[in-house]
C-alpha cells in the first residue's frame, strides 16, 4: 500500500464531503481555534469533495423557492448566536439586513440561503480538496491495534490514487437522488435533482408534455415550475395520495427537531423511535407547504374557468412503467381507485422522489469488521455520532446525515446542522487531548 501511493503525512481529521454539515464543523473547530491545529503539534485538518466547488442542491435552486427552515437555523446561531458566520453577518456583509428584517419572514429564499452557505465556504478552500472523491477508507494496523485510517482519494478526472492518513475521520457525503426500481435516468427522464441542469439544455417553449412523479415539495414545485416555464407544455402531476398533504410546521410538531428531541429519541427503546417517526412523518416526508398548495389549486381552478387546462393532477395514482421511444417517453400511469390506467407520451418525465442517505458501510468496508452494528445492520452510531468499534481501532470514526434511526428527523436535514457541528467538534478535541484513552466504546 505505501509502496503504490507513497507514505502519507498523518493528519488529525478527514472529512468525506463538504456539504452544510461538514461546512459547519468546519466553523464550530475554527471557532474552538482547532481548525487548522485540531490537537497534537502540527496536526492538520482537510475535507475532500466530490464538486468542483461548492454547491447545495444546485439543480433546485428555483426562482421564488423557499427555505423550510427559519434563517436562525443557519450554520452557527443554534450553536454560538455570536459567531461571525451566521446569516445574520452575511445578510450584513452584504449590505442587505434592514431590507431582509424589512421583509419580515422567516425563511429565505433557497437561492439565497445557497449564497449564504457559499459566502461562509469560501473561508475554508484552503482546506478543502474539490474535485476529489473517497474511494474507500482502510485501517492502518500497528501494534496491538488501530490507531489511524488509510483514505484513499480519487480525482473526479481520473488522474489518479493517493491517500491521506487520519486519526479521525468524520462522514458526511450527503444524500443521493433515488427513483423507483426500473427506472432509468436519462436526457428525457430526469431526477428532480438535476432540474434547472437539464432545463438549460433545451427549449422550454417547444416542450408539449412533461410529467412530475411524487407527492412532495419538490414534487410540486417542481410541476408549478415547468408550469410556468414550459408555456405550451400540458404538465401531468401523479401521486398515490389523495391530494398534496399539508407539512406540518405548528410549534409543538416542530419540536421533534429540536436539539433536545436528538436525545428524547436516542435513548428510546426501538419501538417508540418508529412510533415517533410514524407521528411525525407529517414534518418533512411526502409534504408540502400549504401556500404552494394553495397557488397551484388556484393555478389550476383558473384554467377551468378559462377552458384551457394546461395543469392536470392524477391522484390515488402511480406511474407503472417508463418506457423512452424515439417520439419520446411512453408512460403508463395506473388509476389504483378506479383500476384503470393510462399513457402519455411526453418529452419529459422527472421524478422528484426524494433522496437517501449514503451509506457510510460502502467506503467503511475495510474497517467493518472492527465497527458494532445496530440491529439492523447499519454501523452502531453513539449518541456523540462517533461509530462504536471494537477495542482494536481506536481511532474516530464519526457520521453526519446517516443516523435517522438512532438519532431522530434531524439527522438528515439542516435544522440540528450547527449543534451537531458542535458536539462532534468537542468530541474529536477530547479524543485528540487524550489518545491513551479509547473512545471505541462511543457513550450511548
Amino acid at each position: 500500500m505505501n509502496g503504490q501511493y507513497g507514505d502519507p503525512e498523518t493528519i488529525d481529521l478527514i472529512g468525506v464531503g463538504f456539504g452544510p454539515a461538514n461546512l459547519a464543523l468546519a466553523i464550530a473547530l475554527e471557532e474552538q481555534g482547532r481548525l487548522r491545529d485540531l490537537g497534537s503539534a502540527g496536526g492538520r485538518v482537510r475535507f475532500v469533495e466530490q464538486q468542483a466547488q461548492f454547491g447545495w442542491h444546485r439543480g433546485m435552486l428555483l426562482d421564488g423557492a423557499r427555505m423550510q427552515i427559519a434563517f436562525l437555523k443557519d450554520l452557527v446561531t443554534m450553536r454560538n448566536p455570536r459567531s461571525r458566520y451566521s446569516f445574520l453577518t452575511y445578510l450584513q456583509e452584504r449590505g442587505r439586513l434592514v431590507d431582509f428584517i424589512n421583509c419580515k419572514n422567516f425563511f429565505p429564499s433557497r437561492v439565497e440561503f445557497h449564497d449564504y452557505l457559499e459566502w461562509a465556504a469560501a473561508r475554508f478552500t484552503d482546506v478543502v480538496e474539490y474535485g476529489s472523491e473517497v474511494v474507500r477508507i482502510e485501517p492502518v494496523t500497528a501494534g496491538d491495534g488501530i490507531d489511524q485510517l488509510d483514505v484513499v482519494v480519487r480525482r473526479v478526472d481520473g488522474s489518479g490514487l493517493r491517500r491521506h492518513r487520519a486519526r479521525n475521520v468524520v462522514f458526511a457525503a450527503g444524500l443521493q437522488p433515488w427513483v423507483p426500481a426500473g427506472v432509468a435516468l436519462s436526457d428525457r427522464v430526469w431526477h428532480s435533482s438535476e432540474l434547472l441542469h437539464r432545463l438549460g439544455d433545451i427549449k422550454p417553449d417547444e416542450i408539449r408534455t412533461v410529467l412530475v412523479v411524487g407527492a412532495g415539495q419538490s414534487a410540486a414545485e417542481v410541476t408549478g415550475h415547468l408550469h410556468r416555464v414550459c408555456p405550451n407544455a400540458q404538465v401531468h402531476s401523479v401521486f398515490s395520495r389523495f391530494g398534496y398533504s399539508v407539512a406540518d410546521d405548528s410549534p409543538f410538531a416542530n419540536r421533534i427537531f429540536d436539539p433536545d428531541a436528538v436525545d428524547v429519541h436516542f435513548q428510546a427503546e426501538p419501538q417508540v423511535r418508529d412510533m415517533l417517526r410514524r407521528y411525525h412523518d407529517g414534518t418533512n416526508y411526502s409534504v408540502v407547504d400549504l401556500d404552494l398548495i394553495t397557488e397551484l389549486f388556484e393555478r389550476s381552478y383558473q384554467e377551468k374557468v378559462a377552458h384551457d387546462q394546461r395543469l392536470h393532477f392524477h391522484n390515488v395514482s402511480r406511474v407503472t412503467s417508463c418506457e423512452q421511444t424515439p417520439m419520446g417517453v411512453d408512460v403508463t400511469v395506473h388509476n389504483l381507485a378506479l383500476g384503470c390506467a393510462s399513457t402519455f407520451t411526453c418529452d419529459i418525465v422527472v421524478f422528484a422522489t426524494g433522496y437517501r442517505p449514503v451509506d457510510p458501510r460502502d467506503l467503511l468496508e475495510p474497517v467493518l469488521e472492527h465497527c458494532r452494528l445496530d440491529e439492523e445492520g447499519g454501523v452502531d452510531i453513539g449518541r456523540n455520532y462517533r461509530v462504536r468499534t471494537k477495542p482494536q481501532l481506536r481511532c474516530g470514526i464519526y457520521v453526519q446525515g446517516a443516523a435517522e434511526r438512532s438519532h431522530g428527523l434531524s439527522s438528515v436535514l439542516l435544522s440540528n446542522v450547527a449543534v451537531r457541528a458542535g458536539e462532534i467538534a468537542q468530541a474529536l478535541t477530547e479524543s485528540l487531548r487524550h489518545p491513551d484513552e479509547s473512545l471505541a466504546t462511543a457513550p450511548r
